[in-house]
């Protein structure tokens, strides 16, 4: 007689997890620390998580533990777009597969289709959390790169055993998830920041101030769909209010596979005396810092299925900006610590920057409020509720 639900879960017999993804440490954007949070938080429940992942720098070992997690890094010798193509990837994943239990997909990704055949064949399942639809920049070969990862996807989400979404708000219009809807379950992603350093946060404001003016921050890569121009651009609204003010950026800006960064020198140039580029924070320390330093974080995205560097500012005491996007918007909504904005807007993004310095002790909430909300140990536990129902023969 098969087990019930309950039975299913009350299961505690570990796992083996195979977890498929593009990039992991030390690349450090949102899926990586997505992953990383919750992998390492299973490691300690007592399963073993591999992860197999593309070794996106020579110098990084092809085989390592970090953490407790194992690391299996495949050559890629060759990159499309954003995606790293791993000539060894199907040997490679066929014989991991049919090591473990269960394997933890990450959308997109140029290997869906292929994870999602060879799962089938090993006779195991899979379940997979899609961190956002795939945007590029105009271009034939961009729109071939898209639609080729979509159908891609699509094979896959017809045979995973569940996908994961960050919120109702994002799978009810996501072009990936909305066709699948009824195989859709909704996790929250993993928060988890370390409280800020008070001696420290002071010294950067002091660093980064001008004449004690405001600082507006930015947490993101400088690429065209997170629209850094459009916060740039603000700065002629802001100014009228704050002429001191500075924005600091922490992220990667340079980016190889486009060129948002010398489309917009024009406009860094003007603004160049009010901007600040700190390049990629190495720590969730030095992050935490850096949200507590800046007194409001501006997120101008076109799109963002959520952005966890929303609620991780909002844990660290500092209120959100955020545009009018699914997904993207659920933190501010549910919290309250903030304002949302249309999108594209770079006037009406400044004027609730403004708006948002001139009320800012009337809009931040504490910090177990906000943890309430977004709680890690809750997060891990759906997670591993859904691999042991898919590790079920």
């Amino acid at each position: 007689m098969p087990a019930s639900d309950s039975e299913r879960i009350a299961d505690d017999k570990p796992l083996k997890i195979l977890v498929a993804l593009q990039y992991y440490l030390p690349h450090r954007t949102g899926v990586p620390i997505h992953v990383q949070r919750v992998a390492e938080q299973l490691v300690a429940r007592g399963h073993q998580v591999t992860i197999l992942t593309a070794r996106h720098a020579i110098d990084l070992p092809r085989d390592e533990t970090i953490n407790g997690v194992r690391l299996v890094r495949l050559w890629a010798p060759l990159r499309i777009s954003r995606g790293m193509v791993m000539p060894a990837y199907p040997w490679a994943a066929w014989g991991l597969i049919r090591l473990h239990d269960v394997v933890w997909l990450h959308t997109p990704m140029l290997e869906t289709a292929l994870m999602a055949v060879l799962t089938r064949l090993a006779g195991k399942r899979l379940i997979a959390t899609h961190h956002g639809d795939l945007i590029l920049p105009p271009g034939l070969f961009n729109r071939f790169v898209r639609w080729f990862t979509f159908q891609n996807y699509a094979y896959m989400a017809r045979h995973a055993a569940r996908l994961i979404a960050y919120s109702h708000d994002y799978a009810d219009h996501s072009y990936y998830l909305k066709p699948f809807r009824d195989r859709v379950s909704v996790i929250y992603p993993p928060i988890e920041v370390p409280n800020p350093q008070p001696e420290r946060v002071a010294e950067l404001r002091e660093r980064w101030q001008k004449d004690g003016g405001p600082l507006i921050g930015y947490a993101g890569r400088f690429v065209q769909e997170k629209r850094p121009d459009l916060l740039i651009r603000a700065l002629e609204v802001i100014n009228r209010y704050y002429p001191d003010a500075r924005v600091v950026f922490a992220g990667e800006y340079d980016i190889r596979y486009e060129d948002t960064w010398e489309r917009n020198q024009a406009l860094i140039q003007r603004y160049e005396d009010q901007l600040i580029f700190l390049g990629t924070l190495s720590s969730m320390q030095a992050m935490a810092n850096f949200y507590a330093a800046c007194d409001v974080l501006a997120m101008p995205s076109d799109t963002e299925c959520f952005a966890l560097v929303q609620v991780e500012a909002m844990l660290c005491g500092t209120p959100v900006v955020m545009t009018d996007t699914p997904g993207g918007r659920v933190p501010v909504t549910v919290t309250g610590m903030g304002r949302i904005v249309p999108r594209g807007n770079w006037q009406a993004l400044g004027e609730a920057i403004v708006e948002v310095l001139q009320h800012r002790a009337e809009l931040i909430k504490p910090r177990a409020e906000i943890e309430r909300l977004f709680n890690l140990a809750e997060t891990v536990d759906r997670y591993e509720k859904h691999l042991r129902r898919a590790a079920r023969p």
